[in-house]
């Protein structure tokens, strides 16, 4: 445009060439030209808030396919486009699809490594697959391609937190909030960094309604200590009245955690018995989960196989149980519990018996920090082997139902309430109530 001006008043400063009609005519075309040009620029950048725009609408719709289909369409029209690219990488991950957007953000960093944003993306898809020391690895990167940028600091503060490392998460979080001081991510980091409690204080009443017999209460109390993230005790104490006979026993446990192989505990316990409970007990408990991804039906997987031996005057009893605990969306889970039991009675031979457990739970309300969850559960076979009179040749089905109250984050009421059928026309019908505190 400004090459076009400049010729029209050449042209207008030297008459004797062509005359100033042409002069004008030129001026004319240039002005044309120019508003075109101006118009074709802004046309052109008006187009890419457009596909974003239409991009972020299907994603906040969870229309995944639409949202590829404008990417991929971009993509083909600038394959050399990383803006573009990333965008398809980042609607991969908002997917779920973590493999290919993983994939994609490769492809990306080996054609150009100087983007923090890329290196952060890769990062958010390591942590949402649990690969905490490749996160770390990629948000160090990106700090260091521009240490100014405060969401950065607070993207890699985040990864230390998931990693255990709570001091350096929360130094990065402050790092973040002295680049950028009204940064509520940096605020709310350091709230969350704010000591836990270590501590889990538990007391529980058991009761036990016969049609047979005179009623059992129990009465226990446990406090579950994590003295680190890898080392966590447990110790409990509970009294047991069977009519007039009283009986109690103390247990003890150790929980070793480690990221990649899941829980192991091994514990026991001693007791009071007077032929009411067992003499003597001891446990082992291993426990591993998955994460399968936060936009799919199933969100995560946890196994637990446990052997649990138990020795009474007259009889010994090892039972062998696993639990598979499936994780939905909206914070729904189904676990489904198998047991084995071997008892040995003096004077018989030894038999194995199986019993099973379905447990479905489910929120049904929350307000602010107040949560109000419930569950549902049928057992067959399954026995009580912590007390005499649940053990022995009797086959039964319960039926059952459980709340649990979260009144504060510190506090928490559960009750629980079953009913026992079993052979001979016997039934057993039991209801509970615990309170516990987290200090």
């Amino acid at each position: 445009m400004l090459v076009c001006l400049i010729f029209a008043v050449v042209r207008e400063e030297n008459p004797s060439s062509h005359g100033s009609r042409p002069s004008h005519r030129s001026l004319i075309f240039c002005l044309l030209l120019g508003t075109l040009l101006v118009a074709s620029s802004i046309f052109g950048q008006d187009q890419a808030p457009g596909w974003q725009k239409q991009v972020r609408k299907y994603s906040e719709a969870q229309d995944w396919d639409a949202a590829l289909r404008i990417v991929d369409q971009e993509v083909a029209r600038a394959p050399q486009d990383m803006d573009v690219r990333a965008w398809r990488a980042r609607v991969l991950g908002w997917s779920g699809r973590l493999t290919e957007a993983e994939t994609e953000y490769l492809a990306i960093l080996k054609a150009s490594r100087n983007d923090p944003d890329n290196w952060m993306g890769l990062a958010n898809l390591y942590l949402r697959d649990g690969k905490t020391e490749a996160a770390l690895r990629a948000l160090e990167t990106a700090v260091e391609l521009d240490p100014t940028r405060a969401d950065l600091h607070v993207a890699r503060a985040r990864a230390l937190r998931a990693a255990g490392e709570r001091i350096e998460s929360r130094l990065e979080f402050q790092k973040a909030l002295n680049l950028e001081p009204n940064s509520s991510e940096a605020q709310v980091g350091l709230i969350s960094l704010r000591a836990e409690p270590k501590h889990e204080l538990v007391i529980g009443l058991d009761n036990d309604l016969f049609n047979f017999a005179r009623a059992n209460h129990g009465e226990w109390t446990s406090l579950a200590s994590h003295w680190t993230s890898h080392w966590a005790t447990t110790v409990a104490g509970s009294f047991y009245q069977r009519g007039s006979v009283g009986a109690g026993k103390f247990m003890g446990s150790v929980t070793r955690r480690q990221p990649k192989w899941g829980a192991i505990t091994v514990g026991g316990a001693i007791g009071h018995d007077n032929d009411v409970i067992p003499r003597s007990e001891a446990f082992f408990d291993l426990d591993h989960g998955w994460k399968t991804g936060e936009t799919t039906f199933v969100r995560g997987v946890e196994i637990a196989y446990g052997q649990h031996w138990y020795w009474y005057q007259s009889s010994r009893i090892l039972t062998l149980s696993g639990t598979l605990t499936v994780y939905l969306p909206r914070e729904w889970t189904l676990s489904l519990g198998a047991t084995g039991a071997q008892s040995a009675f003096s004077g018989t031979g030894v038999e194995w018996r199986p019993s099973g457990i379905t447990r479905l739970g489910f929120p049904l309300a929350g307000w602010s920090a107040q949560r109000l969850s419930g569950n549902l559960f049928f057992a067959a076979g399954t026995e009580d082997f912590a007390q005499v009179d649940q053990i022995g040749r009797f086959a039964s089905r319960t039926y059952g139902s459980g709340l649990r109250f979260q009144i504060t984050p510190r506090q928490a009421l559960t009750g629980y309430g079953s009913y026992q059928m079993r052979t001979q026309n016997k039934t057993d019908t039991a209801f509970g109530l615990t309170y516990g505190i987290y200090f």
